[in-house]
């Protein structure tokens, strides 16, 4: 056999064509004669196939690299921006450099994906295992945000306080959610199995102190640390699914993974009020415990470390170890980033983007409003249908399916979508001649989902009367579920493309004000709905979102101006 077909190359990443632009073919591999040599003489002392440096190395195309970063950070934040290498050029954290500085001694991927070391080549259901641990740990985070507004009624009446300042508790866990940007960075370095396994503990350690609290303020400030430790899978587990499947693959893993946010908070009062109906509301609690410690089993047991650069690091001190040659390095290990510098960037960028970006800012307080009505009716639902049609608490809950329905059916119209975008960038190939895609081609969705927002609100707050049966609101609340879900998948896939170098900073600010708004709007709906009355509470925040309309068109027809006089978005 000859040697190029037997020899695996720890220092070389081969094209591979999930990921790759272009690759370069009929290069020379060949080195000089004495360093082969002293490299196979080594090899075959320690039992290792011939290292051979490799001068063909993978670069991603900025289009690539904008894809991957949007299907990393999809539900929250990284920080593994893009960066540029010396000559200009766009290169990702576990990617090297041309061959006309490449270091020989940098590990890549043998064959690419194919790596017996590389996640990519784990078999299917072993990464399907992988993507449904970490989507139920999202789904559980989420679920146990709205889980808690079932405990009302019981825990007021223990306590002796009133529903607002029991509404804190649910306040004070999104705003723990809104810091998660402190676990990207953190797993960018450490990688994302430990983050996985000391967040999940604290979210366990912090579920403690609720299930036994002798008082409302102990309740409260638990609620806030289990919202920081439990966001850990918000804004890290989206980058598992990116580290498993190849771009061509991605699409259903990556529909699952996004849903299981969005069904937590619909199925939380369901669960909390089939809890707090038939026992004590310490047992909604104690339910998550118990759902939480077989989920970090789960994690100990069925979910290894997928970044990457760390497992480059890992795969490089085998190397060192097994060659004696301390020249072996991992591209993670030459950087000079620092934690510190890592998350004070992190922190700030959200806020520049927010301050400069007017695009960004407009679509973030549009999601962000979204988002804080479906936490506002949390409150308002179990006023609605308690007092029209005398549901008690787990009916109450039930009421939320429409909600749940909805979502399900934007993740499944998710190929459409993608389609359509296909059949702008066609068109505009044949209008140009140039087959390229533009960020604006990520707003058709938003467009679709405002009129069905603005619509279902005005649907669901003027068939709140007794005399109208009680599913015809759910229908409402449903086609506003719909709306809701593809503006939140737009505005996401949009900031990313149009941010491609910011894009963790984009969705981090997103993040920020949408969390910010969910933990606000709880804190004054039931008031307004008592004062203002079912049918106009609603009809004044239907009148907020058709303000907000226009925006997602406008920007699809003019966001490439806007974008060309822009310090942070792409101008092309």
């Amino acid at each position: 056999m000859d040697e190029k077909e037997r020899e695996p190359e720890f220092g070389r990443a081969k094209p591979d064509n999930s990921d790759m632009e272009t690759a370069r073919e009929g290069e020379s591999q060949s080195q000089p004669d004495q360093q082969l040599k002293d490299v196979e003489k080594v090899s075959s002392e320690t039992g290792f196939e011939p290292i051979r440096p490799g001068a063909d190395q993978r670069r991603l195309s900025i289009d690539t690299i904008s894809t991957l970063r949007r299907e990393r950070s999809n539900n929250g934040w990284g920080c593994d921006d893009i960066e540029t290498d010396a000559n200009g050029g766009t290169i990702a954290p576990y990617n090297h450099p041309g061959p006309e500085d490449h270091d020989p001694f940098e590990v890549g991927w043998d064959g690419g994906d194919s790596d017996p070391l590389c996640p990519r080549s784990f078999s299917i259901w072993r990464k399907w295992l992988i993507v449904a641990i970490t989507s139920i740990g999202s789904f559980c985070v989420t679920n146990a945000s709205a889980s808690y507004t079932a405990t009302y009624g019981q825990m007021n009446a223990e306590f002796e306080t009133t529903r607002l300042v029991a509404t804190l508790g649910l306040s004070t866990f999104v705003l723990g959610i809104a810091l998660g940007p402190f676990w990207s960075p953190l797993a960018e370095f450490y990688g994302r199995r430990p983050i996985y396994l000391c967040s999940f503990a604290g979210f366990i350690v912090w579920l403690i102190p609720t299930a036994v609290a002798q008082n409302i303020q102990t309740v409260i400030v638990a609620r806030f640390f289990q919202g920081l430790a439990g966001s850990a899978f918000l804004s890290v587990s989206g980058g598992t699914v990116g580290d498993l499947f190849t771009r061509e693959t991605m699409l259903a893993p990556m529909a699952v993974f996004a849903l299981a946010p969005f069904v937590g908070p619909s199925t939380g009062p369901v669960v909390g009020g089939l809890i707090n109906m038939y026992t004590n509301w310490r047992w909604t609690h104690y339910v998550l415990l118990i759902w939480a410690g077989v989920l970090l089993l789960s994690i100990a047991l069925f979910v290894p470390e997928t970044y990457h650069p760390v497992l480059l690091k890992k795969k490089a001190q085998q190397i060192r170890k097994a060659t004696g040659d301390d020249r072996w390095r991992a591209p993670i290990e030459k950087t000079t980033r620092s934690i510190s510098k890592t998350v004070a960037y992190s922190l700030l960028r959200p806020f520049q983007i927010l301050f400069f970006e007017p695009m960004a800012l407009i679509l973030n307080v549009y999601t962000a409003v979204l988002l804080g009505l479906l936490y506002l009716f949390f409150g308002a639902f179990p006023l609605i249908f308690s007092t029209n049609h005398g549901f008690n608490l787990w009916q109450v809950g039930l009421t939320f399916m429409g909600l749940l329905v909805a979502m399900v059916l934007a993740c499944l119209s998710t190929p459409f979508w993608t389609k359509y975008r296909h059949s702008l960038v066609e068109k505009r190939r044949k209008e140009t001649g140039v087959l390229k895609d533009e960020p604006e081609d990520q707003l058709p969705p938003v467009i679709f989902g405002a009129p069905l927002i603005t619509g279902g609100l005005f649907w669901f707050g003027f068939t709140t009367y007794p005399e109208v049966h009680w599913i015809v609101p759910i229908i409402g609340s449903g086609v506003f579920g719909l709306g809701m879900s593809l503006a939140f998948t737009g505005v996401f896939t949009f900031l990313v493309d149009a941010y491609p170098r910011y894009a963790a900073s984009a969705l981090a600010s997103n993040a920020l004000v949408r969390c910010t708004f969910a933990a606000a709007f709880p804190l004054f709906g039931i008031q307004m709905y008592e004062r203002l009355g079912f049918q106009w509470a609603t009809a004044l925040l239907a009148f907020v979102t058709l303000a907000l309309l226009p925006f997602p068109y406008i920007f699809f027809r003019f966001g490439k101006r806007i974008r060309a006089k822009s310090r942070f978005a792409t101008a092309t």
